[in-house]
């Protein structure tokens, strides 16, 4: 399948647009990695624990969209966007958010 964030593919015609497709990944705060990105804020420098989760989720996310786009009949996803948040969940913690969405095509 390919996978796409530009809205047309070199060589293909779209025979048809399948729909749109999303796929989310939510990640639960780990206290011991809050913390050590805490005192990185504090001595500088990159925070390669959250780096590395944000790189996993993005991954989770874009397989999950091509499987959904898959179960559409699709064979290309068009489009591609991915976004990263948080969601305050209360004093214990944050949800980190990764959402993929794009347009599930059909091409020959």
């Amino acid at each position: 399948m390919i996978i796409t964030t530009t809205d047309v593919i070199q060589g293909a015609v779209i025979e048809s647009y399948l729909g749109i497709v999303t796929a989310e990944v939510v990640y639960g705060s780990n206290f011991l990695r809050d913390f050590l990105a805490g005192i990185r804020d504090i001595v500088g420098g990159r925070t390669g624990s959250y780096e590395r989760l944000f790189e996993q989720g993005q991954r989770k996310a874009l397989e999950e969209l091509e499987q959904r786009a898959q179960r559409l009949g699709a064979n290309a996803v068009i489009g591609i966007e991915i976004d990263t948040g948080t969601i305050n969940v209360d004093q214990s913690g944050v949800l980190m958010l990764i959402t993929a969405t794009g347009t599930a095509v059909r091409i020959r």
